[in-house]
């Protein structure tokens, strides 16, 4: 991958970042992302941010390489200690990271936040706790959408403060616009998903283990309802 040519994953991301924005990316990792788009013409400045000394010589090697020195603030920092109140930063992005991870990060440096960021978040994992955190702290979950490269299943979720949104239980799950919508790339990742929780049970179940809190009887029954909502639709 370059910064002329993202992956599948990171050309969704950068779908989702407003024209104009000033865009804090945040565990940048090479910055292609920020290059790709500073290039295209589609932010007007940009943060990377990078809690290692290794990828932050790569970010710092793309922006160099592409001649973006004076657009492009590279920082060794962690988390949103990469953005300067200076930087008047409109938009952040997490991408690669798990959704916990973002969470602790979101709930650590909240003090950062300006209050009006758009979030563009792509987790590796962990988006339910994530979307209960947003949902908790008066973010709206204003798109979503779920992609397969290769043979992994990404979700992208963008959210923005605005007035309080409530989500029941199995939208923070499922992702409220993605249970909405119900593609097939959704369907795919939630059939596989649900055959990995049922092995799960009956591994337990051969070894005389109980699940202690109830969690993964619960999920595989939310996952089996829902897809045999699905079928039931389909045959309509």
């Amino acid at each position: 991958m370059n910064p002329r040519k993202l992956s599948a994953r990171l050309e969704r991301v950068a779908a989702q970042v407003p024209a104009g924005a000033r865009l804090a990316d945040i565990g940048t990792d090479h910055g292609y992302l920020l290059v790709a788009l500073m290039n295209r013409g589609l932010i007007s400045a940009a943060v990377a941010g990078e809690v290692a000394l290794t990828p932050l010589r790569a970010v710092e090697r793309s922006v160099r390489e592409n001649d973006l020195g004076e657009l492009i603030a590279v920082r060794l920092a962690d988390g949103l200690a990469a953005i300067e109140p200076a930087d008047c930063i409109s938009a952040i992005s997490f991408c690669g990271m798990g959704g916990e991870t973002i969470r602790y990060i979101l709930a650590r440096d909240r003090a950062r936040l300006g209050g009006n960021e758009l979030l563009i978040l792509q987790p590796n994992g962990g988006e339910q706790p994530l979307r209960r955190w947003l949902m908790d702290h008066g973010y709206r979950i204003r798109h979503e959408e779920l992609l397969q490269e290769n043979r992994f299943f990404y979700e992208i979720i963008v959210a923005e403060p605005g007035e309080p949104t409530s989500y029941t239980d199995q939208e923070l799950y499922f992702g409220p616009l993605l249970l909405q919508a119900r593609g097939p790339v959704f369907v795919a990742k939630w059939q596989r998903l649900l055959r990995l929780k049922q092995q799960t049970l009956a591994g337990l179940a051969r070894a005389h283990r109980t699940v202690a809190d109830g969690q993964l009887e619960q999920q595989v029954r939310w996952i089996s309802e829902m897809l045999a909502s699905e079928q039931s639709c389909a045959r309509r």
